[in-house]
């Protein structure tokens, strides 16, 4: 399920585009193309659910192969089956939820180089310290299951380099995306129960989170001029030319923001964008950002275009 932070940040990437685009600055394309890249991390979470039934396919696979060899020892013949029977695979395979929303959006590991990268991911998985203490504990109810599932994916799925190039092939973007999508997964696994396994919905039930990020891109990208205007008038010391074109961004979505939303508390808005700028801008960026909303926060309270609504909101 989205967050508040991954949203802000696929703003900002959609708002990095859309002035890095010389061609079009055509906002509702913007907010479309925004959409579309938020539902995409639906599919991102789609494929990771759907990667257990197709290991378990290739295990199947593979115990059969085993089962024909010349000479098949005791353990070809009567191979362990603790993998290929995890009960919250079987839920998976059998989800209509699951089975439906791949349909619908075309997700799928159906073709032949991806059924080979997951051959190479169960190789490794094989050799793995997880799989093996699982195959060989007396463990083998639900809830053991269910904890290896998730040790397994944590350390041999999410972190696969093979399904990072494909996952990064797909789709630029998800690299900002998958632990997201992976949080999503095992926080599915931890919810299951014996009788079925429910798919996330990407926005929470009831939520603004589509009104927030779509306001939040609108009116950044109105209220331009006026935020670089305040931006220069608040930078002290510096030429507006040599600030980082990404500190430009993140003040101007947080100017936008603590105009914007009455109901998000002054202090929420400036805390996300400086964690937001330490992994999007320079090293001192966090510092800079800091200072600089702090001045627009005490200007805009001046001029009374801070208005929230609910006690303690302005701190």
């Amino acid at each position: 399920m989205l967050n508040r932070r991954h949203l802000r940040i696929k703003v900002l990437q959609m708002l990095y585009a859309y002035y890095n685009d010389t061609e079009s600055n055509d906002i509702k394309q913007a907010e479309e193309k925004l959409l579309s890249s938020v539902n995409r991390i639906y599919d991102l979470y789609a494929y990771l659910l759907l990667s257990f039934p197709l290991l378990k396919k290739i295990a199947l696979n593979k115990q059969e192969e085993r089962k024909k060899k010349l000479r098949p020892s005791k353990e070809d013949l009567y191979p362990n089956l603790k993998f290929v029977e995890n009960r919250i695979i079987t839920l998976l395979e059998n989800s209509k939820e699951l089975n439906d929303l791949s349909a619908l959006r075309n997700i799928n590991w159906d073709n032949d180089s991806k059924k080979d990268m997951f051959r190479k991911i169960f190789i490794e998985i094989e050799k793995s310290e997880a799989f093996f203490e699982h195959m060989n504990n007396e463990e083998n109810d639900f809830e053991a299951d269910r904890v290896f599932l998730i040790q397994l994916f944590k350390t041999e799925i999410a972190n696969s380099p093979l399904m990072y190039d494909f996952f990064e092939d797909e789709d630029i973007q998800w690299m900002d995306d998958i632990d997201l999508a992976c949080s999503m997964v095992i926080k599915s696994i931890k919810a299951s129960s014996d009788k079925k396994f429910s798919i996330m919905p990407l926005y929470k039930t009831n939520d603004d989170e589509k009104d927030f990020i779509c306001t939040l891109l609108k009116e950044t990208i109105k209220r331009d001029a006026e935020n670089e205007k305040m931006i220069e008038t608040l930078v002290q010391n510096w030429e507006f030319e040599r600030i980082a074109k990404m500190d430009v961004l993140l003040l101007k979505m947080a100017i936008t923001e603590l105009q914007t939303f009455e109901t998000i508390p002054t202090k929420v808005s400036i805390n996300e964008y400086i964690e937001i700028s330490k992994f999007y801008s320079t090293p001192k960026s966090n510092v800079f950002i800091n200072g600089i909303l702090d001045k627009s926060v005490n200007l805009l309270s001046k001029e009374n275009k801070i208005n929230k609504s609910g006690r303690g909101l302005i701190q």
